[in-house]
């Protein structure tokens, strides 16, 4: 007969996976180190399962761990959006906004449009969720958000899609590269120069390679990363180059420099919805602010390169 698991148990596994080690699981907690260690081994006795392998004196989530943590992530993702669901009726007679972004527009952008929109609707009560595109167009399907930020690789039937944010890719260099000394960087500047990539499912990547390929330039990956932000620290850092939207130089403001790229490379962003909204009107009211807002970043992002 399968042992059912213990709810704490999850949850000290989940913590000791996101806040990466033991110690800081049972801070986040509020309970003993041992303690969390004790759950830890009764999770892996009662799955059957190692979870964990040490690293250098450190746990580490074997592969069975992380596909275990996916699983749980998405049941936990489920039931924020039963809570999201039940404050949502409780808020029946309020005027609400629920907007999803994903990590790379969480910064100045989506505050610049959200502080826009309630200066223009003070009486709404606004909220805003962080995830990966993928999961905020499910959400959007789902109508558990009203309007959504995401990168260009969504694609659903269901959902109407505008383009916002457009604009060639940059070179960015760390500040001392021999290469800021030019105005524009070309592909063949970039032969085997130490290159910081996008994921391999992302558009840019796919954009970066095409063009390294047609250049006859040789590309030269020193590190993969996910997100925007840690490409940026990475070639501030001085590991690298890459090719990045301008918005994203905000995160390590003046400690990197940026340069036009040849070809020219467009990464565009979607302001995406659903028809029939429960608050159409409101959703209309934030697309309208966050057009005009999209072009004001437009204009200074060029204008500061």
């Amino acid at each position: 007969m399968k042992k059912s698991l213990n709810l704490r148990q999850v949850e000290a596994f989940k913590a000791v996976i996101e806040q990466g080690t033991v110690n800081r699981a049972a801070d986040a907690l509020f309970v003993s180190q041992p303690a969390v260690s004790k759950l830890l081994m009764k999770l892996e006795e009662d799955t059957g399962l190692a979870l964990f392998e040490r690293v250098k004196g450190k746990l580490a989530p074997t592969p069975h761990g992380m596909r275990l943590y996916e699983e749980i992530d998405r049941i936990f993702v489920g039931l924020h959006q039963l809570e999201d669901a039940v404050d949502s009726i409780r808020r029946d007679e309020q005027r609400q906004l629920c907007i999803g972004v994903m990590p790379a527009l969480s910064g100045s952008f989506v505050r610049r449009v959200t502080m826009d929109f309630i200066k223009a609707h003070p009486g709404v009560h606004v909220s805003i969720h962080t995830r990966s595109s993928q999961f905020l167009a499910d959400w959007l399907v789902a109508r558990q958000i009203d309007v959504a930020l995401v990168s260009n690789a969504v694609e659903n039937p269901y959902i109407d899609r505008e383009p916002m944010l457009s604009s060639p890719l940059f070179c960015a260099l760390p500040l001392n590269h021999s290469l800021t000394q030019k105005r524009v960087i070309r592909a063949k500047d970039l032969d085997n120069v130490p290159f910081i990539t996008f994921e391999s499912v992302s558009l840019t990547d796919k954009l970066v390679k095409e063009a390294f390929s047609a250049a006859g330039a040789r590309l030269n990956p020193v590190l993969n990363a996910v997100t925007a932000s840690t490409v940026c620290e990475f070639v501030a850092a001085g590991l690298g180059v890459s090719l990045v939207h301008p918005l994203f130089a905000e995160w390590v403001g003046k400690r990197i420099v940026l340069r036009r790229f040849d070809p020219e490379l467009v990464s565009t962003f979607q302001l995406c919805r659903v028809g029939a909204a429960r608050n159409a009107s409101l959703v209309e009211a934030f697309v309208d602010v966050a057009r005009r807002v999209a072009q004001q970043v437009s204009d200074e992002s060029f204008h500061n390169v």
